[in-house]
């Protein structure tokens, strides 16, 4: 199963993974799984960071990196097709990165493990933490 991950549950994947369920831990420790990571949810994570929004246990440079290596995850670029989708979306939803992450989910057609809930308003599948 190919699961896009949005930028908080893959925060939690590797800060606090007992915000998950127990279902939702199962399914990112399968083999099977196959976590996707957006681009954007890396520039998501390097600009709250820098903003001081967001601590990490290392700087965001190396720590996104080595974690998605031990993760395992796939990256998913954002590409003209997604970028497009965006300007498609109804207004459901404010933040820029998320919308993104809609439009990604929807032109790829991936489900998304997220907690939150007004994805599935967009008509995405949604993978609840």
């Amino acid at each position: 199963m190919r699961v896009l991950i949005d930028t908080q549950c893959w925060l939690w994947m590797h800060l606090s993974p007992e915000r998950f369920s127990t279902r939702t831990r199962r399914l990112v420790s399968r083999l099977d799984t196959d976590i996707v990571l957006s681009t954007v949810s890396v520039w998501e994570i390097a600009i709250k960071s820098a903003l001081g929004k967001l601590r990490l246990p290392e700087p965001a440079e190396a720590w996104v990196p080595a974690r998605m290596t031990l993760s395992i995850v796939t990256p998913l670029p954002v590409d003209v097709a997604h970028a497009l989708r965006v300007g498609t979306l109804p207004p459901h939803h404010r933040d820029p990165f998320d919308r993104m992450l809609i439009a990604q989910s929807l032109v790829e057609g991936l489900p998304v493990l997220t907690s939150d809930p007004v994805f599935s308003r967009y008509g995405v599948k949604v993978i609840a933490a």
